[in-house]
């Protein structure tokens, strides 16, 4: 793989395997109020389109009333921002590869829609701000992926040309973002999909681990 002056990636499936904190977070809130607890594979399957999304999800699988969508988000987030990094690590391969990245002078950036909230935090107790020039989150841009706007954000922010920065992702909203703003791309293999084949994603190439960067 050639190198990039600048790299963005995804956060939630990509960076950092988040879904078991996640996962605990939204058992929290289903079991609080008359739910059951969700298996994490499950949850795997319905996170990285936001906290609102992955309740509405819970709500439809256990037929909850849809009237407690809010209580459930607050609960959720409550519990999550208190419990962020518990049991969410890196990916193997993430340290090293973006150690050698930086090492070769690229710029680094995390392109999420997480919000800032709970982004900001999950980078700090992981130690893995430091790592990166810019950081954008869900609320950051004018709009989330896979809209252009986020990727552009970033490569704006690290002097980087869209073309020469490459976005490392899991989803196709990553995939799309990436297209839509001219970036080159790749998707991990196990990444959070939502049941998407990684090679049916439209990416450039699937990578097996973060060192094939390097």
């Amino acid at each position: 793989m050639k190198p990039y002056s600048g790299y963005l990636f995804d956060l939630d499936g990509t960076l950092v395997d988040t879904a078991p904190d996640i996962n605990a977070a939204l058992n929290h809130a289903l079991t609080l109020h008359g739910g059951r607890p969700v298996n994490e594979a499950l949850t795997r399957h319905w996170v990285g389109h936001g906290a609102r999304a992955l309740i509405t999800e819970a709500i439809a699988d256990q037929t909850l009333e849809d009237a407690l969508l809010d209580t459930l988000l607050t609960d959720f987030l409550d519990y999550y921002i208190a419990n962020i990094s518990v049991l969410s690590t890196p990916y193997a391969g993430v340290l090293a590869a973006m150690d050698a990245l930086r090492d070769r002078g690229a710029r680094l950036a995390v392109v999420t829609n997480k919000l800032a909230r709970l982004t900001e935090p999950l980078l700090d107790e992981l130690s893995l701000t430091d790592y990166f020039d810019t950081i954008v989150c869900g609320d950051t841009a004018d709009a989330p992926k896979p809209d252009a706007a986020p990727a552009l954000f970033a490569c704006g922010k690290m002097g980087v040309p869209p073309a020469d920065a490459l976005f490392v992702g899991d989803s196709a909203a990553d995939v799309g973002c990436a297209r839509a703003a001219g970036c080159p791309v790749v998707v991990v293999r196990d990444g959070y999909n939502h049941g998407i084949p990684a090679g049916e994603l439209g990416a450039d190439a699937v990578i097996e681990s973060f060192l094939d960067l390097v």
